[in-house]
């Protein structure tokens, strides 16, 4: 178009005098050139009947017997040329079995009257009215056929041009029907599908990727989706235009200090909607799985994503990245209330959620609520994930994932491919809300999306081409939206940066009931984002979005010195340790022995010290010398232990093992330590701490 605009500019003004002229000659030739293609059928009617009639007339209409043989062929003949005209005239859609209908009918009556007017003459009555009301009515149905077919049919096959019903063939759609196309007017036309008997949605679903190379659309551009209430319906998108290929801007929240339950706008779909979450909103809160590789576009989601949560109350976010978590969330770290980049940390994290996941459902029961609202006294949670296979097992996340939603703590788990090797089956039925970046391979995109998605085309395999755009389910959105392309918004470090921070005097701390449950782990954790409750953090305003400040992103980044240090104190730590042996004695003839061995009778003729045997202690002493190890190791901040490392302490209490053994499983059940994977122990809280 830009061409011819630049004609139109360039051509010169017409001479004086002779504007008027020019202008009358161009709209002459102008509805010239627009009646020309209707004049057709009114020349034939008016020319080719009568010229015809009186041909067949003066050959054959002088002699009664000639007149009978010629009009009993010509009706034979026209039997014929109509059965042919029926046949050869295609009718793949409705319009064009109309089409059809018109040209056969139109056949058979200029026959007819062809065979009447060879006997009765052409310019007599009734033959003459015949031919001029029939003529007439016939050119004008097929002006009709023209105007429709020109205009707004609703026929995809004459509205394309024909471009859909010259590829049935080729796209295998004989037995398609395409009915009512409309144009959103933002890049999309939808139309509704129907397949003849025999015929299933299925199998047209199939057809996309050659729908969309005939049409010259990108392969997630025809999405083909069928109808939940009729098998042999269904509707097809097609998208002709990208409205979002120059990116999408970063919508900032509405207000300050909203409720976890409101929409979070994450960016938009390719029909200019918005693209919104709401999984706090939803009937079941749905844990997400969140997948794309590298460059895809999974950070600038999470960064957004965090940036709206960081700016309400009731919520507390929790974020484990041990790649590059500071790279991708530094500058908005201090809305994250626990930032975890140590792989022991985030372990620990993971041990103590389900002590707080039961914690949470006790105080929810008691308050009387199935699963989390904000008329609960406790916090909205979000616990993200990234590359979860590299932070725990299976089984530890499939146990928080199945019972997490109910209280309010909505998990996500982001990867580049979440196979089975990645994520278990298991885990996977428990995250029922996705979000799919682009994938290399098509196959890919079946481990995150549903598979009803991917049957109808909704497959994003583009790579890191097109970043940020992807294809989401759940997490409230309508399922109709399932298979819309999006694309999230572009974000803008020290933007998110000054949006969190003029949110902290909305953000509520951790609730008390999670927190003590969480422990030790959460009480020691490396990271302490803000809140209202950080000394010299001013009382919340009215809840609307104020100015942001800018943020220092110096604070974000760890200087060279400092790493420095870091590495220099793990490499002595690693040194020091390296050369302490397991056992300071390993050659001594008492170094198998186990702590409830009985220590053998001496040779009479060795000699060698004696020692005194120890006073007993009582129970409570006992423990005492017991739980003071362990609260010292809290102090050292030291979380977990073996039972071989209480030895000592279990020595100086003047006990064997079953006695350590037996308290061991004792503070397990009064919840201050929680028993991990092959024997270990993480101390959730000191035993020595007040209650």
């Amino acid at each position: 178009m830009a061409p011819r605009r630049k004609a139109a500019a360039a051509a010169p003004a017409p001479a004086p005098g002779t504007g008027l002229a020019v202008v009358g000659k161009g709209i002459a030739g102008h509805l010239a050139a627009k009646v020309a293609p209707y004049t057709a059928p009114w020349i034939s009617a008016a020319a080719l009947p009568p010229l015809a009639g009186f041909a067949t007339n003066q050959m054959w209409g002088d002699a009664p017997l000639s007149a009978g043989l010629a009009s009993a062929a010509l009706a034979v003949g026209g039997a014929a040329l109509t059965t042919v005209t029926w046949k050869a005239t295609p009718a793949g859609t409705k319009f064009g079995a109309f089409r059809r209908a018109q040209a056969t009918a139109s056949v058979a009556a200029g026959m007819g009257w062809l065979t009447c007017a060879t006997a009765a003459g052409p310019f007599g009555h009734p033959m003459l009215d015949a031919w001029l009301l029939g003529g007439g009515l016939f050119a004008a149905t097929w002006n009709v056929r023209q105007l429709m077919r020109n205009g707004a049919s609703g026929d995809v096959e004459e509205t394309n041009g024909g471009g859909l019903g010259a590829l049935a063939q080729a796209i295998g759609w004989e037995k398609v029907t395409v009915k009512s196309p409309k144009g959103t007017g933002k890049g999309v036309v939808k139309a509704g599908v129907e397949v003849e008997a025999g015929g299933t949605i299925e199998a047209v679903q199939g057809t996309t990727a050659r729908v969309a190379a005939a049409l010259q659309v990108p392969p997630s551009g025809v999405i083909v989706t069928p109808d939940a209430e009729n098998a042999g319906r269904g509707t097809i998108s097609l998208r002709v235009a990208d409205l979002l290929k120059d990116g999408v801007p970063f919508a900032p929240p509405d207000a300050l200090g909203m409720m976890p339950t409101h929409p979070i706008p994450v960016g938009l779909y390719a029909d200019g909607e918005v693209w919104l979450l709401d999984p706090f909103s939803a009937p079941i809160l749905q844990h997400v799985l969140v997948m794309g590789v590298t460059g895809a576009g999974k950070s600038e989601f999470l960064r957004s994503l965090v940036a709206h949560l960081a700016t309400r109350q009731k919520m507390s976010i929790f974020l484990v990245d041990l790649a590059k978590g500071r790279q991708t969330v530094g500058h908005i770290a201090d809305g994250i209330d626990w930032l975890i980049q140590d792989a022991k940390e985030a372990k620990r994290m993971l041990r103590s959620l389900p002590a707080a996941i039961k914690a949470r459902g006790d105080v929810l029961a008691s308050e009387g609520l199935d699963q989390w609202t904000p008329d609960s006294s406790l916090n909205a949670m979000l616990v993200w994930i990234e590359e979860a296979a590299d932070v725990a097992d299976f089984n530890e996340l499939e146990e928080i994932a199945r019972k997490a939603r109910s209280v309010g703590i909505w998990l996500g788990i982001s990867l580049q491919r979440a196979t089975w090797t990645n994520v278990s089956t298991d885990i996977r039925a428990n995250l029922q809300a996705s979000v799919c970046f682009g994938v290399d391979q098509p196959s890919d995109a079946g481990f995150c999306l549903p598979d009803s998605v991917t049957d109808a085309g909704a497959i994003p395999a583009w790579g890191s081409a097109r970043p940020g755009y992807a294809f989401a389910t759940g997490m409230g959105i309508p399922d109709s939206r399932w298979t819309t392309e999006a694309r999230s918004g572009l974000t803008d470090r020290e933007e998110l940066a000054a949006l969190v921070a003029a949110g902290t005097p909305y953000r509520d701390p951790l609730d008390e009931t999670t927190a003590a449950a969480l422990g030790q782990a959460y009480a020691q954790r490396a990271h302490q984002g803000t809140n209202r409750t950080t000394p010299g953090i001013p009382a919340p305003a009215a809840p609307a979005v104020p100015a942001y400040p800018v943020h220092d992103l110096e604070d974000d980044v760890m200087t060279a010195a400092e790493e420095s240090a870091v590495l220099e104190l793990q490499d002595v730590y690693d040194e020091v340790m390296g050369a302490i042996p397991a056992d300071p004695e390993p050659d001594a003839p008492y170094a198998g022995l186990g702590l409830e061995d009985e220590v053998p009778d001496t040779d009479e003729d060795d000699e060698g010290m004696t020692f005194e045997a120890p006073a007993p202690v009582g129970t409570e002493e006992a423990r005492h010398i017991l739980y003071t190890e362990l609260d010292g190791w809290v102090h050292q901040g030291r979380l977990e232990f073996e039972p071989a490392d209480l030895i000592p302490a279990t020595a100086a209490a003047g006990r064997k093992r079953p006695w350590m053994q037996g308290e061991l499983k004792r503070l397990v059940e009064l919840g201050l330590l929680q028993r991990d994977g092959h024997g270990s122990y993480s101390i959730v809280q000191s035993p020595l701490q007040p209650a």
